[in-house]
């Protein structure tokens, strides 16, 4: 017997049950049932017992799935820390220390959380993911994760070390910027009040300096008191890369407001290392007025040379980038026009019959909070009396400000020989990686703030545990670049540049990733996070079967074809 559709030509098909036969030699056939009345589900049922299988009632289904949670971002974050030796980095295979300190690293990748929550989400009753399955943790409460985090601390200088032997030489170019990231509560000792990079005033904060090889990779990082100028951090640094790393040279690259003046007599210099930098403001202004700067050298060019006697032994590279100057033009233009209004207001508070603002130190104080507001003190002459104000801006000292606008000057000690005016400018800008890093590690993925930790070495260990993480992410960022909105072709981009003083340009394969949203493949482009929610859309079940049900196994849910690039890219599957 067996079910055949039969169609009809003016009404749905026929479902008919039929048998074959033979008489007088030949196979005939005829229908025992019409079916066409009957669910689907039904049909079905029957067709498999007809071939040779078993029906079983619903509540005794052949196989039920007790529990499925997000597995593929875990394969895709655990596969790739084991594929570059994190694991190892951190210490040998059987320590449940090591084991924690890495579903920590992994789990802020995957969802970033406190250790509280962390280790809710670990824990085979309240799991989140398959993370802590796979690393066989079992029961973990918040002490081991503290624990493990006191652990991590004591070994932060032995993994630098090895970090730093991997990915620089003696020689080779070093990135060091810093950052700050805000506190909550009163207690530690680290936490200070200073200059708050992330907008909150009034919180306590603490420093951190990264320092990353030339193409971007985290190495090391240091945390500092919350009040500590950026330039005050530069010496521990130094001291790091000569005395724990043994690097006999090595070219530091860091901002304006880091490599100054005094921590290039006091250290850099004696140390022996050389360095890219660029001038402030003020010493901008310092060679423009001596003549030693003449502004006419840009009428036809973006970039030149210049010596001087200040900077014996240094060269100093001068930029000028219009569009820089049209939007400091006119920020400039918008903050003056912005004052003039606030203290307009307060000349005719001054100026008013009725209850007028009188009193020099009354008027002051009006005019010393919109000038701070606004800063520009500078731009504007102040007279103030007891019942007048008046108030008008210096053009001249506008006009000479203007004509610095767009203005940089990159002084490094290096020789012509050793690297070129456009690649020393270029080696300059690749200082945005670090700010990148510092993207990553407080906004975007990480979220190394706000920090909840009260004890100075667990505040460490945490932002220790943070860069360790974002190096995790930048191994996976580089394989994954196929499926993100990177550049393919940085090389040809960087030669479709008017000048390396000019904005970076993309190239033609990356425009038209941006434009469709989807790769050469015609595959959707994803950022980094998004792409590990789509990841986590793979599951691992745990099942059971109706013949042994006291025997549960796992399996998998079938990769997309998004989640199997992506487990390509990366060289792992979806069994580790």
């Amino acid at each position: 017997m067996y079910i055949e559709t039969v169609p009809n030509r003016n009404s749905p098909p026929a479902i008919l049950l039929r048998e074959s036969y033979r008489e007088a030699g030949k196979i005939r056939k005829r229908t025992l049932c019409n079916l066409s009345h009957w669910p689907l589900a039904h049909i079905e049922g029957l067709r498999g017992v007809l071939k040779g299988g078993t029906v079983i009632p619903p509540e005794q289904q052949a196989i039920q799935i007790s529990r499925s949670l997000p597995h593929g971002h875990v394969v895709a974050a655990l596969g790739t820390a084991r594929r570059i030796g994190l694991d190892d980095l951190l210490g040998a295979a059987g320590n449940r220390a090591r084991d924690l300190v890495l579903a920590l690293i992994v789990g802020r990748i995957l969802d970033p959380l406190s250790k509280l929550a962390a280790a809710r989400t670990l824990s085979p009753a309240t799991a989140a993911s398959s993370l802590g399955e796979m690393l066989g943790l079992g029961v973990v409460d918040e002490d081991e994760l503290y624990a493990a985090l006191d652990w991590l601390g004591a070994r932060q200088a032995g993994i630098e070390a090895v970090l730093a032997k991997r990915h620089l030489q003696s020689g080779t170019l070093v990135l060091y910027d810093v950052s700050s990231s805000y506190m909550e509560g009163h207690c530690c000792p680290l936490a200070k009040r200073g200059y708050s990079r992330d907008g909150k005033k009034g919180k306590l904060q603490i420093i951190y300096g990264l320092l990353c090889a030339p193409d971007g990779c985290p190495v090391a990082i240091e945390v500092f008191d919350g009040n500590t100028a950026d330039p005050l951090t530069l010496a521990p640094q130094i001291e790091k890369l000569k005395q724990r790393f043994r690097l006999d040279h090595v070219v530091l690259v860091g901002d304006r407001g880091m490599i100054t003046e005094a921590r290039i007599s006091d250290d850099v210099r004696p140390a022996g290392l050389d360095w890219i930098t660029a001038l402030r403001a003020p010493a901008i202004k310092a060679l423009c007025e001596s003549g030693a700067l003449q502004l006419s050298l840009f009428d036809e060019r973006d970039m030149a040379r210049i010596t001087t006697p200040e900077f014996p032994g240094e060269r100093l590279i001068v930029c000028r980038n219009p569009d820089l100057a049209a939007l400091r033009r006119g920020k400039r233009e918008d903050l003056l026009a912005a004052t003039e209004r606030d203290l307009g207001r307060i000349k005719t508070a001054v100026a008013r019959r009725r209850r007028p603002l009188c009193g020099a130190s009354a008027i002051a104080l009006k005019v010393g909070a919109v000038i701070h507001r606004h800063n520009m003190a500078k731009h504007f002459h102040l007279d103030i009396t007891d019942t007048s104000f008046h108030f008008a801006r210096q053009e001249q000292e506008i006009a000479a400000e203007a004509a610095r606008d767009g203005l940089y000057i990159i002084r490094t000690s290096l020789s012509d020989e050793a690297c070129g005016d456009a690649a020393t400018v270029r080696i300059y800008k690749s200082l945005a990686r670090v700010e990148r890093a510092f993207r990553c590690l407080k906004t975007v993925d990480l979220h190394v703030r706000p920090v909840y930790h009260w004890l100075e070495g667990r505040v460490r260990a945490h932002v220790f545990l943070c860069m360790l993480s974002y190096y995790l992410e930048w191994h996976m960022r580089q394989r994954l670049a196929p499926m993100l909105y990177e550049d393919p072709d940085k090389e040809l981009a960087e030669t479709l540049r008017p000048s390396v003083v000019a904005k970076a340009a993309r190239s033609p394969r990356a425009r038209r990733k941006d434009a469709t949203k989807c790769g050469e493949d015609g595959s959707p482009v994803h950022s980094f996070h998004t792409l590990i929610a789509d990841l986590a859309t793979l599951a691992r079940n745990t099942a059971t079967t109706a013949i042994a049900p006291n025997h549960p196994f796992t399996i998998t849910t079938r990769p997309t074809p998004t989640q199997q690039k992506a487990f390509d890219l990366l060289s792992v599957t979806c069994s580790q």
